[in-house]
């Protein structure tokens, strides 16, 4: 109210100025008392601009406090009930609650920043120029340096892992084995890309998996051994105990000069066949084990996916025409390509569609289904899915384990071996199934 009182006050005075100055004028008054007036006229109308203009002053410095992030900034208070009281007042408000707003926020980012550098996962943000943003100690004692100013700093430190961060996209990952003065060390480099008020940039993970590597390798190899040992001992069981019981017998009637008659002939030669035929399978079985450990590199060239399913169709055509079997194809888009050594993914293939094959005997409704499609994330996906009576769960754990089978007949290699492919293509195998509802094995590829 002060403010209006003031601003009325100065315009009648200014007025009451004009309107004697007129009459002097044309009342034809002394020359001093109308300059005198003019000049009182002047200073009035400078003092009512300087006065109208101090509360715009008063908001505009209020408003550059703010654009400056100044709000330490206080206006003073007489609490007299004036508007200029009141304004001032509400001034501070606001620039109190900024400055609290503002508070908060540093004590947010110190948080975070603070959890950032003490998490045990090494992570690196960067921008499209290369430049780090944040670095966290983890990720300094994994990489073994001090300090990163720009992402190309890391190949002095491994160049697949440079190679690996600059090339992989949101939700790509990799493996990367990295020298370290504690031992090698195994990374999981895991990237998302970001955008933040329109700038972009990436977050990498670093973990270090080493010790659950080795944790997992070490039960590997002892499933491996429980199973090698299981099937030798099958076979070296009975051979050793039938050889014994024919040596028993020939050196008991060499001792005994005793005459060797035809049925006992026949049946030792019956005992050496099967000794032979058992021998015989013992040397496939280790045949096989070894096609596990000497997969060949593939050899990348850009697969049609219709072509890759229709061959699949033309293959096992006899056995799905005899078996009563449907076969379905989708492919999304229909031109869908990958890269692949088209041989070895060829025998993956076969490998699970021979599985599903056997899945769907004794099943009333049998059905097998090929699907490729581009998930999400921008990776080429091959799902191959039957309607048969499913895995048991207690098998599920097990069936990538090489010799395992649920089969009667079979070498239980065949999973273990396109698990093996799929690693040489950088790409994963995994499977879904319950008793009852069918199983569908997903192969994905990283386009």
């Amino acid at each position: 109210m002060d403010y209006k009182i003031g601003l009325m006050g100065r315009v009648v005075l200014l007025s009451v100025t004009l309107f004697l100055s007129a009459y002097l004028i044309f009342s034809s008054g002394g020359v001093f008392a109308i300059s005198l007036l003019i000049i009182l006229v002047i200073s009035q109308l400078i003092f009512l601009i300087k006065y109208a203009e101090s509360s715009f002053k008063k908001v505009r410095e209020f408003l550059n406090n703010i654009k400056q992030s100044d709000y330490a900034t206080t206006y003073p208070v007489k609490f007299d009930g004036t508007e200029t009281d009141d304004l001032h007042i509400e001034f501070n408000a606001i620039l109190a609650k900024l400055k609290e707003d503002q508070a908060e926020k540093e004590a947010n980012y110190h948080y975070f920043r603070s959890v950032f550098q003490h998490l045990s996962i090494g992570l690196i943000t960067f921008e499209e120029d290369g430049s780090i943003q944040i670095l966290n100690t983890a990720a300094k004692r994994m990489l073994n340096i001090n300090q990163l100013h720009h992402i190309g700093e890391i190949q002095h430190v491994n160049k697949e892992l440079h190679h690996a961060i600059q090339s992989l996209r949101t939700g790509g990952s990799e493996l990367i084995k990295i020298a370290h003065p504690d031992g090698i060390m195994q990374l999981s480099v895991y990237v998302i890309e970001l955008v933040l008020r329109d700038v972009k940039f990436k977050l990498v993970s670093l973990q270090n998996i080493q010790s659950e590597l080795e944790e997992k390798e070490m039960e590997a190899w002892q499933n491996l051994v429980k199973v090698l040992t299981h099937e030798i001992m099958n076979s070296i069981a009975p051979i050793s105990s039938l050889a014994a019981t024919i040596r028993s017998d020939i050196q008991h009637k060499i001792e005994h000069h005793q005459e060797v008659n035809i049925d006992e002939v026949d049946d030792y030669l019956m005992g050496i066949s099967t000794i032979e035929k058992r021998s015989e399978g013992l040397i496939n079985f280790v045949s096989d084990f070894r096609s596990l450990a000497h997969i060949p590199l593939p050899k990348f060239t850009a697969i049609s996916i219709s072509d890759l399913f229709e061959r699949m169709e033309i293959l096992f055509q006899h056995q799905l025409d005899e078996n009563q079997i449907k076969l379905e194809k989708h492919i999304d888009p229909a031109d869908l390509l990958f890269f692949a050594d088209c041989n070895m993914i060829e025998q993956v293939l076969i490998n699970i569609i021979q599985n599903g094959i056997h899945a769907l005997e004794d099943i009333q409704d049998k059905k097998i289904t090929l699907t490729a499609f581009i998930d999400e994330n921008g990776k080429i996906i091959l799902e191959i899915m039957d309607s048969g009576k499913g895995i048991e769960e207690e098998a599920m754990s097990k069936i990538f384990i090489p010799f395992f089978t649920t089969k009667k007949k079979g070498s239980g290699i065949g999973l273990s071996l396109s698990k093996q492919i799929m690693r040489r293509h950088k790409g994963n195998i995994q499977v879904r199934s319950a008793l009852g509802e069918g199983t569908v094995f997903k192969l994905i590829f990283n386009g």
